[in-house]
């Protein structure tokens, strides 16, 4: 059956059998004289999650219970299965195969699905491509599996279930068996017990009788492998608007001169930024090792930015902070700088009195501070759209996008509205007035008394629509006072005497 949907692209799926022991090897002191098995606690039982090669040619099998492969061999390495740090080594392989295309989906637990149309070219072909992904997983020391097709359900089913090769890929997809579509157990044994052992059995069925016999998983799962279904991927990381590379014939084994290069990769991506009428806020950095795993940096700014210099001065600032640092291995053989986050970025007139000069020093200070300490340790305050006092602003990463509502400035020679010192959530006090809706007369705060000498108020705050008609909100009546110390303090009252019989005092604020 003819692909339809998507013959105009090409998949390499990669399956490794052994990625847990193999992963745990790396990092072993020595390896174990024993079969090898990774166990973890299913249904109340002890069971294998994963098996090494020796494990698995003695007979053991994953799903085994760890009490029946003691049993079965006498001698046995058992390693606790660490989901964990599995899902981590598969995510780094994914990196290390950003090198051959930019769409990578992972295929947890054990196994990548590459989109490799229009890539394949700079390494001599799909057959060049495979030879170099073969090459350096055998440097990392990882059994590979794979398989090419049209779909990626194909290349997955291939690269997993293929026994046998086939003159081509639609032939070798009808040698599958059912197990390729990977049912419930009870489907596919109610598939194999019809006599439908393998793809091909299926296929010459009408999809219709599939479906009503077998369900409609059965039938969609036969479409996505056949190409009459889509099979969508969904790479780990979308593909950058803008991104430059270079690839060397001999990897570099100087950190130092890889930074060179990344700084003619940042001018080359400024740019096209520039052409753009762009600004990047994030920058990613990728160094690709030549034993096939990469290592990323990433920067951001808090506004868009088309300055080289300030962008090699965050990755240096960057490098300069990791806890591991930047290491070549035996040389990067390829370096890329993704720009996956764009915004408009338009001329702008510096102010005579250097104002926007000043706000660019800051910016880039807090840029600087946030590449180095992390994004949530730098923060600041921000105007929100809202009356509401203790709402009006918000506390936000300091390398975020900054709101568009400018801060309320009072007017020339006036005190300020709001005070310096704001309490969240006010508190409580005390109040004497002459009238019961009338200004405050004293209040004690604290256990002090507090005698009014100058008022200025009611400032009436509503609460928002939304909250009044469910009568969750107050109307707030705002005084400025003055005690007889000259200390000036923030109250109000919460609530009116028709909408609540006893409203209560609170101290919002207190003024510098």
């Amino acid at each position: 059956m003819t692909n339809k949907l998507s013959w105009k692209r090409r998949y390499l799926a990669l399956f490794f059998p052994f990625l847990p022991a193999e992963r745990w090897l790396r990092t072993a002191p020595l390896p174990p004289d024993a079969p090898l098995v990774f166990a973890e606690k299913q249904r109340g039982a002890m069971r294998l999650a994963s098996v090494d090669a020796a494990a698995l040619a003695v007979g053991l099998r994953p799903g085994m219970p760890l009490a029946d492969a003691r049993a079965q061999v006498g001698a046995l390495a058992v390693v606790p299965h660490d989901p964990v740090l599995d899902q981590d080594w598969l995510d780094r392989l994914a990196q290390g195969c950003a090198r051959y295309t930019p769409l990578v989906a992972l295929d947890a637990p054990d196994g990548l699905i590459l989109d490799i149309a229009g890539g394949e070219h700079l390494f001599g072909g799909e057959a060049g491509l495979v030879a170099d992904v073969e090459m350096r997983f055998a440097r990392l020391g990882m059994t590979l599996r794979h398989a090419l097709g049209q779909t990626a359900d194909a290349a997955r089913a291939l690269a997993r279930y293929q026994v046998r090769p086939a003159p081509d890929e639609a032939s070798a997809i009808r040698r599958l068996p059912v197990a390729a579509l990977e049912l419930e157990p009870e489907a596919t044994t109610a598939l194999v017990r019809a006599g439908l052992k393998t793809i091909g059995d299926l296929a010459s069925r009408p999809m219709a009788n599939l479906a009503a016999r077998f369900g409609a998983d059965a039938a969609m799962a036969l479409r996505r492998i056949l190409g009459d279904a889509p099979s969508p991927l969904d790479p780990r990381v979308t593909p950058p608007p803008v991104a430059a590379e270079r690839r060397f014939a001999e990897p570099l084994g100087s950190s130092t001169h890889a930074t060179k290069i990344l700084a003619e990769l940042a001018a080359e991506a400024i740019e096209e930024l520039a052409e753009r009428d762009k600004g990047g806020r994030h920058f990613r950095a990728t160094f690709f090792r030549s034993d096939g795993l990469a290592r990323t940096i990433a920067i951001e700014t808090g506004h868009p930015t088309r300055d080289a210099d300030l962008v090699m001065r965050l990755f240096a600032e960057r490098m300069d902070s990791l806890a591991d640092p930047l290491d070549p291995g035996f040389g990067f053989d390829m370096i890329r700088l993704a720009v996956p986050r764009l915004e408009a970025l338009g001329a702008s007139q510096l102010k005579l009195e250097g104002g926007a000069v000043k706000d660019a020093a800051i910016d880039e200070l807090a840029d600087r501070l946030a590449t180095r300490l992390g994004r949530g340790r730098v923060r600041r305050l921000r105007p929100a759209d809202t009356h509401i006092p203790e709402q009006a602003q918000l506390e936000l990463p300091a390398i975020d996008a900054p709101a568009p509502l400018p801060w309320q400035a009072p007017e020339a020679g006036e005190p300020p509205t709001r005070p310096f010192h704001l309490f969240d959530p006010p508190q409580p006090i005390e109040v004497i007035a002459e009238v019961p809706d009338g200004p405050p007369q004293r209040f004690r705060w604290r256990r002090a008394f507090h005698a009014i000498r100058r008022y200025e108020g009611p400032e009436r705050i509503a609460a928002e629509w939304w909250r009044r008609r469910d009568n969750g909100g107050l109307t707030r009546d705002y005084y400025r006072v003055e005690d007889a110390q000259g200390r000036r303090f923030w109250l109000f009252r919460h609530g009116l005497y028709d909408e609540k019989p006893d409203p209560r005092w609170y101290i919002h604020g207190v003024f510098a």
